[in-house]
């Protein structure tokens, strides 16, 4: 019987090479970190025979996930499944992002043999969705736009039935880079608000709450047919009432999808868990965001934004279908 395990994604991450992940922090005051996970939040190690196999398809195609870069405690489940959520671009981010587990730094240039290696990694999974993220990538011109619209191509040519969702960063103050990935057609297009916006300053400093809010509205006015969807993390320090705001700003935006989930602090260095908030809250959560006209909604405790996307993908058209039918219906 595998061990419980609060980090399944240690396991993974004990393979690679001892390294200071986050030099940029180490100047910050430790953080008090919450003992005794509840037992809604724990997870097994990754242990599987499917999940090595998994993780040697990422490295035969010398690929970076976000499932272990981030510390994700999904992985194990995940890659078992042979679903794996492809970081592009490195794994090295230009942003300090005071929740997040990606190292920072100035990252190295382009590979320009990555949009084929994750074309091939895809079609060797048989992924029949696929979610494409990436670090931030401030030092482009375009933030890495171009590089986003080829992956999606070559995805495309090598995997032509595959669902592609892409997870994009800002792209904040990089003109039309946000129309390039959005040509490129992906079938959903996501960008995480990640917390209220009375947090950025301390959670997302290198952000603007209004800038990506206004981004997701532009993939609707440029492709209105064009799946958008958003997350947030709760757990740190956000009250009831700004989450339900959040909700309204995003219906405002017609954002399709939200996700929420429990933030999980990686180190002392980073912003301290407020509390543990429990799957009756996210249940509750759950109910008032399909109250304000979500397609889809995913809230529990260990919701991540590519947590079974391609399970979520489906329910999400189907959705959009009954609500279509609905409204034709009345008309």
């Amino acid at each position: 019987m595998p061990a419980i395990n609060d980090d399944p994604a240690a396991a993974a991450r004990a393979a690679k090479p001892a390294v200071e992940r986050h030099p940029e922090k180490a100047h910050r005051p430790d953080q008090p970190v919450k003992r005794g996970k509840p037992a809604w939040l724990r997870v097994k190690a990754p242990t599987s025979r499917e999940y090595m196999a998994t993780r040697q398809i990422m490295r035969d195609n010398q690929l970076v996930t976000v499932c272990e870069e981030a510390a994700c405690p999904n992985v194990g489940e995940c890659w078992a499944k042979g679903h794996a959520t492809m970081m592009i671009m490195g794994d090295t981010c230009t942003r300090a992002c005071a929740f997040c587990n990606v190292k920072t730094g100035m990252p190295g240039p382009l590979d320009p043999l990555e949009p084929f290696n994750v074309a091939a990694a895809v079609e060797k999974l048989g992924l029949a969705h696929v979610v494409i993220t990436s670090v931030d990538r401030d030092d482009l011109a375009d933030g890495g736009a171009a590089h986003f619209a080829a992956v999606i191509e070559a995805v495309r040519d090598r995997a032509p039935t595959t669902t592609i969702e892409v997870l994009t960063p800002d792209f904040l103050r990089k003109k039309h880079a946000l129309e390039k990935v959005v040509a490129a057609r992906p079938d959903v297009f996501n960008h995480n608000l990640e917390t209220v916006p009375r947090l950025y300053p301390r959670v997302r400093p290198g952000a603007r709450f209004f800038h990506s809010l206004r981004l997701l509205q532009q993939v609707k006015e440029i492709d209105p047919q064009m799946f958008t969807k958003s997350g947030i993390m709760v757990g740190l320090g956000e009250e009831r009432e700004e989450v339900g705001q959040v909700m309204d700003d995003m219906r405002s935006a017609d954002i399709d999808f939200l996700t929420i989930g429990q933030y999980l602090q990686p180190t002392r260095k980073h912003h301290p868990i407020d509390r543990f908030v429990t799957p009756e809250e996210f249940a509750s959560y759950r109910d008032m965001a399909y109250a304000k006209g979500f397609l889809m909604v995913s809230a529990t405790p260990l919701t991540r934004s590519s947590h079974h996307a391609g399970d979520d993908f489906v329910k999400l058209r189907a959705a959009r279908q009954k609500a279509l039918q609905k409204t034709a219906g009345k008309s």
